[in-house]
């Protein structure tokens, strides 16, 4: 049998001690009403060994049975219970469910509630510490079944890929939540190599202790990672919220306590005569009063404010932005947005070391399917890369990566594929800084070519999808519709201090435009009036932005158009638009996305509501749009469905002839 060292063994006892009292107390205070919900580590308390093993300069990304390895890292009894009552000065600022662990200082990544989330950004941090060059690892937990996520193959991969130091903790109790995993768990399936993997009692010391040295050694001594497969019990119900006697038979709870870690623990040192069982008795019930009174004075602590609910979404516009001129690398008197994303791409790379560019497919010879990033892998060889098939590994490994402290700028090649990636977009990256508080921050670039008016995009080329990204709190959400905004907005992004999600209009990437002497970064927020008129406002972006200025040359004239570009999607520029539609008294907004719970049924309903345009609106408002249809791959489906310079021109005049009838 493995021991500790004799000056940790007893330190390590009261560790587990701590952890399975701090469950006790919180159970009891769920009980008497004092607290809304409590998950249990009960079961799980002797991967304690594992946290006296790791550096200062590791990561942990816990899983949210892990309070005895985050106590080990140095989290307080104090820090718990703050954590577990909601309160204002815990590490979320009563954001985040208790077990829902996080420090900053202590490199323990602040965990998502979606099972297996904190695996990919793990891997992203794995990335940037070998990247670095240092020898530090990223130690990830999953458990309660949740190495049947997809994304904890798609970590794996990658890990494996890239040879990162990094450690999958699986802790492997047996249960999701009322299901026994025996018949789906993959382990049992034989789905990994044994060059991979390393199993182990997770129930004990012994077994943790040289499991944890194996896998260290391999991952810090450059060998890649490691799954480290643990079978340990969950003692408790899955929370508070669970009563786990009607779906386990009662034979199994019995058996239960045999296999109790602590206890275990507890007889092993006493046998080996390092524990007093006398004294032991008595540190247990100092140990007790103090949980007590830490959750006490815990109980007495401020509570979040009503009116901070709204705090640290996301950083001011006004965080790092400059207004820097930026000058075009083209020659000739003409450019394209194409040109103009790759200048700005290129400039990055060049000035910032921290810059990391991945993607589908964007390594040259290629350069990405829409050249984007062309010549790039062949002048920053060692910060441009080719990623795997797979969205999720993209945003997830970006997210982690952006708050190691680099600044990722990842490419999804067409929007239309972003959902495999949307569990990380929405609960890792749009969260990271609100559910921290702003201790954790993940400032990544996602850019991705989107929308229609190419023929032959069908369903899955030809979406826009930003009103699904403006939906998500924490994403910044940019569509430029010329070169130069999209040199500046772009300049701006990559100094942001949140995630921008930037959509490049496909239609629009190789349109040619007089080249400016030239450019100035673009602060997000800022829509431009484009064309300047009297009777009627337009708000576009993107694609429809030509179609819009063909529409208002064609009737020049006849109508007096203003047309706005209205740029950043979130936030948008509510005071532009509403001093023209002040003005004007019409307003007209054109998408090309899809017509409910749209962008341009926000900026209508936002206007209508505003009191003080109400009054001076000559007509109501009205939205060209697709409808709620998708776009087929016959050309004739995709001209049917979008907004077009006829229907533009008719809608224009139809407000102007309502209002004045």
């Amino acid at each position: 049998m493995t021991k500790l060292p004799p000056s940790t063994a007893v330190d390590l006892l009261e560790l587990m001690f701590l952890s399975r009292e701090v469950d006790r107390r919180e159970g009891i205070l769920a009980r008497q009403g004092k607290g809304w919900f409590q998950i249990s580590s009960a079961g799980h308390e002797a991967l304690a060994a594992l946290a006296q093993q790791l550096e200062a300069d590791d990561y942990t990304f816990p899983h949210y049975r892990d309070r005895a390895l985050v106590l080990g890292r140095g989290v307080s009894v104090y820090d718990m219970a703050l954590i577990f009552l909601g309160k204002r000065d815990s590490s979320s600022g009563g954001r985040q469910l208790p077990g829902h662990f996080s420090d900053r200082q202590r490199n323990i990544w602040s965990m998502a509630s979606p099972t297996g989330s904190n695996l990919l950004p793990a891997c992203g941090v794995a990335w940037g510490l070998q990247l670095d060059g240092k020898r530090a690892v990223a130690v990830a937990s999953v458990g309660d079944a949740g190495m049947r996520q997809g994304e904890f193959f798609e970590a794996v991969a990658f890990a494996i890929e890239k040879n990162l130091p990094v450690i999958f903790l699986v802790e492997d109790n047996g249960y999701g939540i009322s299901t026994p995993t025996l018949a789906s768990n993959p382990l049992r399936r034989g789905l990994f190599s044994d060059k991979y993997l390393l199993q182990f009692d997770a129930r004990t010391v012994s077994g943790v202790r040289a499991a944890a040295t194996t896998a260290l050694a391999r991952a810090r001594g450059g060998g890649g990672p490691v799954i480290l497969w643990g079978e340990l019990d969950r003692l408790t119900s899955h929370s508070s919220s669970d009563d786990h006697r009607i779906y386990r038979p009662a034979a199994e709870l019995a058996a239960l306590a045999a296999r109790d870690p602590l206890a275990c623990y507890t007889a092993q040192l006493a046998a080996d005569g390092e524990l007093d069982p006398a004294w032991w008795e008595r540190r247990k019930a100092e140990l007790a009063e103090f949980v007590e009174r830490e959750y006490l004075r815990a109980a007495a602590a401020a509570d979040p404010a009503p009116a901070e609910v709204e705090a640290q979404v996301v950083a001011p516009l006004e965080e790092n932005f400059s207004p820097a001129k930026i000058t075009p690398t083209v020659s000739g008197d003409s450019w394209r947005m194409l040109d103009a994303v790759n200048g700005v791409f290129r400039a990055a790379l060049a000035d910032n070391d921290q810059c990391i560019f991945f993607g589908e497919d964007i390594c040259d010879p290629l350069g990405g399917v829409f050249k984007l990033t062309n010549g790039l892998s062949n002048q920053f060889p060692a910060r441009v890369f080719n990623s795997p098939l797979a969205e999720a590994t993209i945003v997830g490994v970006a997210c982690g990566l952006a708050a190691y402290g680099y600044r990722p700028v990842f490419e999804l090649q067409f929007v239309d594929f972003a959902g495999p990636a949307w569990n990380q977009l929405a609960n890792n990256l749009a969260t990271l800084r609100w559910r921290t508080c702003g201790a954790w921050t993940a400032p990544a670039v996602i850019y991705a070519p989107s929308g229609a008016y190419l023929p032959a995009g069908g369903p899955w080329h030809s979406q826009s999808n930003e009103a699904a990204f403006a939906h998500v709190p924490g994403l910044r959400v940019v569509e430029p519709s010329t070169p130069e905004d999209a040199a500046g907005l772009l300049h701006t992004a990559l100094r942001a201090a949140d995630p921008v999600i930037f959509l490049l209009p496909k239609h629009l990437l190789r349109v040619r435009r007089p080249l400016p002497a030239t450019v100035t970064a673009v602060p997000l927020g800022r829509a431009k009036v484009t064309l300047s008129g009297d009777d009627l406002t337009v708000v576009a972006w993107g694609n429809c932005m030509e179609k819009v200025a063909q529409a208002a040359a064609e009737l020049a004239g006849s109508v007096s158009v203003e047309v706005i570009d209205l740029r950043t999607i979130q936030p948008w520029d509510r005071a532009t638009v509403s001093a023209s539609v002040a003005r004007t008294g019409r307003l007209l907004v054109v998408q090309e996305d899809n017509r409910s719970c749209s962008v341009g049924q926000m900026i209508i309903s936002e206007i209508a509501a505003d009191g003080a345009l109400w009054p001076g609106l000559k007509t109501a408002p009205r939205l060209l749009s697709r409808a709620d249809v998708h776009i087929g791959f016959n050309p004739i489906y995709e001209t049917a469905c979008l907004p077009s310079v006829p229907q533009i021109k008719a809608a224009l005049r139809a407000l102007t002839e309502e209002s004045s009838s």
